[in-house]
């Protein structure tokens, strides 16, 4: 699959924002230790990976009802759903000059029952010329996402004979369905409920 870059300047995929908060001091701190201990962006960017994947519980997974969506609260509370490790991630990249974009895909059951959108990473490093995509979502029984710059190896493949889609726009920020979910939900099993199923047509740059 061909990932669209729907920014053509790449300083969009650095900037910090109200959800992207890689200027909190929280991130900072975490990115700063991160970088002493892996000072070449390829090592930072996966221990920052497995920093997000493996410190931060899936809130579904551990039954957490607390709903975050801000990175520098992700880190902070230790806790969030796909999205949220998601924009966690990319505010670690962010705070280490490493472009990254958040990207999605839409999953059901086995039977082709309750969709879902799935939150990505995608990440640019230095002397590359494509985006790699990461899920940090953490692992569980029979999910085993790793970072990985060739094969992908994402906590899920799609399977388009069930409606599965991976969805190649890249964006700047959370989709705006997603993050109007996270903001909207006072709980966990609130945003359960609510989670997006599908996100809008592909906008071309």
């Amino acid at each position: 699959m061909e990932l669209i870059q729907q920014d053509p300047d790449i300083s969009a995929y650095l900037a910090a924002s109200e959800a992207v908060d890689h200027e909190h001091p929280v991130v900072r701190e975490i990115a700063d230790r991160l970088s002493a201990a892996h000072p070449d962006a390829y090592a930072y960017a996966e221990a920052a990976f497995d920093h997000v994947r493996d410190a931060v519980p899936h809130s579904m997974d551990a039954g957490d009802p607390r709903v975050t969506w801000r990175a520098s609260d992700v880190l902070e509370l230790r806790t969030g759903i796909c999205y949220a490790k998601s924009i966690a991630y990319a505010a670690l990249l962010r705070a280490r000059g490493i472009p990254a974009a958040l990207c999605y895909q839409r999953l059901t059951d086995d039977d082709g029952s309750h969709p879902v959108v799935h939150g990505l990473v995608a990440v640019l490093l230095p002397g590359e010329r494509a985006w790699a995509r990461q899920d940090p979502r953490g692992a569980k029984p029979g999910v085993d996402a790793r970072f990985s710059l060739g094969e992908e190896r994402l906590a899920w493949t799609v399977r388009p004979e069930l409606g599965e889609v991976d969805y190649p726009p890249l964006h700047a920020e959370p989709h705006p369905a997603v993050l109007a979910a996270l903001k909207a939900a006072p709980d966990r099993p609130y945003l359960e409920r609510t989670l997006p199923t599908e996100l809008g047509p592909v906008r071309l740059p």
